[in-house]
């Protein structure tokens, strides 16, 4: 590595011991590591680098090709505040990337550049610097004085290089830039043009509001281009935006259960899976996604060079498997299949049902059961974070298994079929009576009958009461609004009278409600300890049953020593 990316790594790094993460110790041991990293799919090298951490994972970077990075930004660049929101393209994070690339020296990171998106790596730039061409604001005189042309020339941190100039509007960074952008005039002097007027046409100053028009400036538009090219990308990976995820969810809530008829299936997810019976190949549907890029025969002319690289990728395998990586896949590539996404009665009968009699439904059924996790993650939450990969497949089957036990007699178009079997219904469909039913019988129940029994009791508490009375009004608000786990800051007035009610409570009335282990078992001996991150999805009606059991036990839990007001 050279001298100028250990000083650049030393000064960055606030680990006084900067010895590498065992799993990235292992990887960087693994021989013939150069062959193996182009092969990985850009999902799993993404997952690599978010578990090790970007800051140490240069060598890994170094070795990636164009095609990966670029696949790799698309995952890694944008970011939301909460489970669901839209994600927003993250400026501070391509700041990161560009000082990790310049740990293998700056012309490196100027070729990996010159390779990317051009519009990409224009949006980027133009989030942290303004670029104008330096004949513009160059000083004019006047009678022996110098006559103010720009403010621009005033600014003690502007740069010049390749005759333009750059003006930080963050100052993060900033010397990354200059590194990289140098570089890049020297050794790509065309991308580097390229990129610099593309900045400079986004650093123009807004037009003057006259009001007869209401457009996005330059730069918002720039960002808006980047993030639907992204959207694209994504669609077609089998990815799901948040806001169809929002859509889809918000829709199975209102889903109503004494309708004439079933609904036809969510324009969600018909046009999800229009897009892939168009996009797919017919003998190689999308949920077959490999983990690894096949070999390009290019690069491995002879059989010898192909066997080092087949066993360098069988060893980083070997490691991703030993640290648990590997299953955990990211949101593009869900584990869709029935034996680890349906562990439940009624839909691991469904799915055991057409696997025997039709091939091509049970196909279906594992797109749609993929389809409806990464529904699970790009558009909610549960316990107040987002969904792993793992939890949103248990979450699937649950959600479905319930739907299957409360689907509407009347809605059944073979009545000759077993009880639990739908066949030749939409599992997207099915998650919606599931969803429908979870909400309505939890979540809002749960809200509704803690409001009613906290207006039973009265504290002399003053301040616990006012508490409760917040809680009473911010719940009763929610409740009307559908949306009960709003007031999960207003539950904490909870805490102060039985800590492991409150836990229960703050689940059940989550986006996606799950029990507690002081739920599950109704009318038992109460747990000693409870973890919140140890619970149970709800999947059958029992489980229904189990919550309105610990909701009548609620009064004795909160208020063990109290009587309700007459």
């Amino acid at each position: 590595m050279p001298k100028e990316g250990r000083d650049r790594r030393r000064h960055r790094s606030a680990d006084p011991d900067p010895a590498p993460k065992p799993l990235l110790a292992r990887i960087l041991d693994t021989p013939n590591l150069a062959r193996a990293v182009p092969q990985l799919q850009p999902e799993l090298l993404h997952r690599l680098i978010d578990q090790c951490g970007l800051e140490d994972c240069a060598e890994l970077v170094a070795l990636a090709t164009p095609a990966q990075l670029s696949a790799v930004f698309d995952l890694d660049l944008w970011s939301s505040r909460q489970p669901g929101e839209e994600e927003r393209f993250d400026a501070d994070r391509f700041g990161v990337w560009l000082e990790v690339l310049l740990e293998s020296g700056a012309p490196f990171a100027a070729g990996k550049l010159a390779a990317i998106d051009p519009g990409l790596v224009v949006t980027a730039l133009a989030e942290h610097i303004r670029v104008f061409d330096a004949a513009a604001i160059t000083p004019m005189f006047e009678d022996g004085q110098e006559i103010p042309v720009s403010a621009i020339q005033r600014d003690e941190d502007s740069r010049e290089v390749g005759g333009y100039v750059l003006v930080p509007k963050i100052a993060g960074a900033w010397d990354a830039i200059i590194d990289v952008l140098t570089a890049l005039d020297e050794e790509h002097p065309g991308c580097f043009h390229r990129l610099m007027s593309g900045c400079r046409a986004l650093s123009n100053s807004k037009p003057e509001a006259d009001g007869f028009y209401d457009l996005m400036s330059d730069d918002e538009q720039a960002r808006f281009d980047l993030a639907l090219g992204r959207e694209r990308r994504r669609e077609q990976q089998g990815f799901v935006t948040p806001a169809q995820a929002r859509a889809f969810l918000e829709a199975a809530r209102e889903l109503r259960a004494d309708a004439p008829q079933a609904p036809p299936v969510s324009p969600v997810a018909a046009a999800y899976f229009r897009d892939i019976e168009g996009g797919a190949e017919a003998d190689e549907p999308r949920e077959s996604v490999p983990i690894l890029e096949p070999i390009d025969p290019a690069s491995d002319s002879d059989s010898a060079s192909q066997a080092q690289t087949a066993e360098a990728v069988a060893a980083v395998v070997g490691v991703l498997l030993d640290a648990g990586v590997l299953p955990e896949r990211t949101r593009g590539l869900l584990p869709p299949a029935a034996e680890e996404a349906s562990r439940l009665g009624h839909v691991q009968r469904l799915m055991q049902f057409v696997r025997e009699h039709d091939d091509a439904a049970c196909s279906r059924r594992d797109q749609e059961l993929a389809f409806l996790a990464n529904i699970l993650v790009a558009g909610c939450a549960v316990q107040a974070r987002a969904f792993t990969p793992r939890e949103a497949s248990d979450a699937v089957a649950a959600v479905c298994n319930l739907g299957l036990e409360n689907w509407p007699a009347h809605w059944r178009d073979q009545p000759s079929l077993p009880d639990d079997l739908l066949v030749d219904q939409s599992l997207a469909t099915v998650f919606q009576v599931g969803w429908a039913v979870l909400h309505r019988d939890v979540c809002l129940f749960v809200a509704e009958d803690l409001v009613a029994t906290l207006a039973e009791f009265r504290t002399s508490d003053r301040d616990l009461q006012a508490g409760l009375d917040e809680l009473c009004m911010t719940m009763t608000r929610c409740r009307q609004a559908g949306q009960p786990w709003r007031a999960r800051g207003a539950l904490e007035a909870l805490a102060m009278l039985d800590l492991a009610t409150w836990a229960a409570l703050v689940a059940l009335t989550d986006e996606c409600p799950v029990m507690l282990a002081n739920v599950g078992g109704a009318g038992g001996a109460r747990p000693r300890a409870i973890s919140t991150s140890a619970f149970e999805f709800i999947s059958e009606n029992r489980h229904v049953q189990s919550v309105r059991a610990f909701m009548r036990r609620l009064p004795e839990m909160l208020f063990p020593s109290r009587t309700p007001l007459e």
